[in-house]
């Protein structure tokens, strides 16, 4: 079976995206056969008449996926709002079936898959079936990853997106920090005490415009999703 991971966030704008090209693009240049999935997507563009999801589109161009990047979201939006509030909007609502669904067919496709959430932890999908991202999450039998800032006050944002993870039943396998300075001391403390206040590991540092991530301890996460969840 196709080996999967969640990437979600403590929220919105802390660089899930640039994280997730990272992490497709290295394991696809190991020569692993990975790719990306996005249920959500809100704040897509228009360009000549063309709908551009904007998040998957960046992925497939910085990892190299040679594929309609159309096809692999479920639901696309062009207000720039939470998926429940945009697809009100457009009167398109986001049904778990559909995505779990999409899921399946597109894990057909690789060996790998890394599937990325929207805004944080806490995001609504549709408040007329009170299906928040949790729900998505837990319905495809998936671990997470939480990307988290490097700066000043990221202890209490990860500690707090930690627990609430926790406490829904999801698997938290890793956190990443993004931005990371490693001769910043308060950056390099923040390290320190994600890991001892959450039990959690950071398994990788970024800093500011990367081009490479290490997976050596990313790829290990990577699991076959709980057919039970």
């Amino acid at each position: 079976m196709t080996k999967g991971i969640f990437i979600t966030a403590t929220g919105t704008d802390v660089g899930k995206t640039y994280i997730s090209a990272l992490i497709v693009k290295a394991m696809r240049e190991e020569g692993l056969n990975c790719g990306y999935y996005k249920p959500a997507l809100s704040g897509a563009e228009v360009v000549d008449g063309k709908i551009i999801p904007g998040d998957c589109n960046y992925v497939f161009n910085r990892a190299g996926i040679a594929a309609n990047p159309l096809n692999y979201v479920s639901y696309i939006f062009k207000p720039a709002l939470s998926p429940h509030l945009a697809s009100k909007i457009e009167n398109n609502p986001i049904k778990l079936d559909k995505i779990k669904k999409d899921f399946k067919k597109i894990s057909t496709e690789f060996d790998f898959l890394l599937t990325e959430g929207a805004g944080g932890i806490v995001c609504p999908f549709n408040m007329e079936e009170n299906l928040l991202l949790p729900d998505v999450i837990k319905s495809l039998g998936l671990d997470i990853i939480i990307v988290a800032q490097a700066a000043l006050g990221t202890i209490n944002s990860t500690v707090l997106t930690v627990e609430y993870a926790k406490h829904h039943g999801i698997n938290v396998k890793g956190i990443i920090l993004n931005c990371y300075d490693e001769k910043d001391i308060m950056q390099v403390d923040n390290k320190i005490q994600i890991e001892k206040l959450t039990g959690v590991k950071v398994i990788a540092t970024v800093g500011e415009s990367a081009d490479t991530i290490n997976i050596s301890e990313i790829l290990p996460v990577f699991a076959e999703p709980n057919p039970n969840a």
